[in-house]
């Protein structure tokens, strides 16, 4: 059986594409755009999508990144990158849910800065990047779930950053 291509980069990559746009983000496109194509773990048309949206960011003005990206993970629940607030909404499943996770993350060496949540999709995608290719695929797949409703609502909205749930779904 062949092993899995590495992912490290492109995990921490789309984790850092799907934080908040600030300056220190668009400082570091072209080391993002550098860490994607020399891992090469995406489909070259899934790439160019993902490439396309870097080219977008940093072409917009930085105060209309930021809003955009407000508006869009902000404001509704469907486009949400808190994963448990796609399974658990309000309930109170979701502390205990929470708790495990990080209690996964620092099992592994990880702790969460002061105010960082454990489901923040961004959080798990640095944690799924320090995981050896097989778990990190089996780790995304136990969500891929999640990212189809997220990567819908995305594409509904028409929104360039459907292209990295997409990139999410085919890497799981």
């Amino acid at each position: 059986m062949k092993s899995p291509k590495p992912m490290t980069l492109t995990l921490r990559a789309l984790a850092r594409l799907l934080s908040y746009p600030d300056a220190e983000l668009r400082t570091h496109l072209d080391e993002l755009r550098h860490a994607l194509r020399t891992e090469a773990a995406l489909q070259p048309a899934r790439a160019a999508e993902v490439e396309a949206l870097i080219d977008s960011l940093a072409a917009q003005s930085a105060i209309d990144a930021e809003a955009d990206y407000v508006q869009l993970f902000d404001s509704g629940r469907r486009t949400s990158l808190h994963l448990f607030e796609h399974v658990h909404g309000d309930s109170r499943d979701r502390g205990p849910a929470m708790i495990d996770l990080a209690q996964t993350f620092e099992a592994a060496g990880l702790y969460l800065a002061e105010g960082e949540m454990p489901d923040h999709l961004p959080v798990v995608l640095e944690y799924a990047s320090t995981q050896p290719p097989h778990q990190a695929r089996a780790f995304l797949a136990e969500m891929a779930h999640i990212f189809n409703v997220i990567f819908s609502a995305l594409q509904q909205r028409d929104s360039r950053y459907a292209s990295l749930l997409g990139a999410l779904i085919e890497l799981a």
